[in-house]
């Protein structure tokens, strides 16, 4: 396996962490960034090292990131979605 896609990958999990440490209002940018990172990670997963750890890897994404995925599949789907108290203004 490529060394490159590891260290990418610690990379993520530690901004990961840390992101899930800053207060909620605070999130926002960082997890965009993590979010709209993860497919390139996970493709790139899935071509060093096979589609098989990619959908795991995938899994893992999805149950880290549950809410924010639920929150847009509500948005596409036309759902109406509150936010949590600590978005509203």
């Amino acid at each position: 396996m490529n060394i490159w896609l590891i260290l990418a990958c610690c990379l993520w999990v530690i901004a990961g962490s840390i992101t899930a440490f800053v207060p909620m209002r605070r999130q926002m940018i960082p997890g965009s960034a993590l979010i709209l990172g993860a497919p390139v990670l996970l493709i790139w997963i899935g071509m060093a090292a096979g589609w098989v750890w990619a959908f795991a890897g995938m899994l893992a994404f999805a149950s880290m990131f549950r809410n924010p995925l639920i929150y847009f599949l509500k948005r596409a789907r036309g759902t109406p979605v509150e936010l949590p108290p600590e978005f509203r203004k």
